[in-house]
């Protein structure tokens, strides 16, 4: 896999190797994944408690989310990054929710945190490559001619 090509690229890289591994620590550790989240680990789990299933899909998901972040930085797929930064505050927006209605433990904000400044990160780096291809191909600086162009 190359390396990404642009700053929003390293954005949606970095995101994406982390959702990865943290997927893949929840599918193996879970009971680490749970203490890293804030969350409490009985020695035992009563009947009816889905927690460890629950977990096991969650990780999953992350581990898969960060196979599609990774893909879209192999092939510079920039509107998925574009995508990306709406529903990633959507995510911050949803988490910070659950912290501030007790669904979630405080020290679940870290992700909503996490959400947010991915989202801030990469819209930032989707801005700064905007303006560098923009100062690139400015009309107004002078430059070689092509050929055809030439004989006209």
């Amino acid at each position: 896999m190359r390396l990404p090509r642009s700053g929003a690229g390293w954005t949606i890289a970095v995101f994406g190797l982390l959702a990865l591994l943290l997927g893949a620590l929840g599918l193996i550790w879970p009971e680490t994944q749970l203490r890293l989240l804030g969350f409490e680990v009985p020695a035992e789990r009563a009947p009816g408690d889905y927690t460890g299933t629950f977990l096991t899909a969650s990780s999953m998901a992350s581990f898969n989310m960060g196979v599609y972040y990774l893909l879209a930085v192999a092939t510079e797929w920039r509107p998925f990054y574009r995508f990306t930064v709406w529903f990633r505050l959507v995510t911050f927006t949803v988490f910070t929710i659950a912290v501030l209605s007790d669904v979630a433990p405080d020290r679940f904000f870290a992700v909503a945190a996490w959400e947010g400044l991915g989202a801030v990160a990469t819209a930032v780096g989707l801005w700064w490559d905007a303006r560098r291809a923009g100062t690139a191909t400015d009309d107004s600086v002078p430059g070689p001619m092509p050929a055809t162009d030439a004989a006209r």
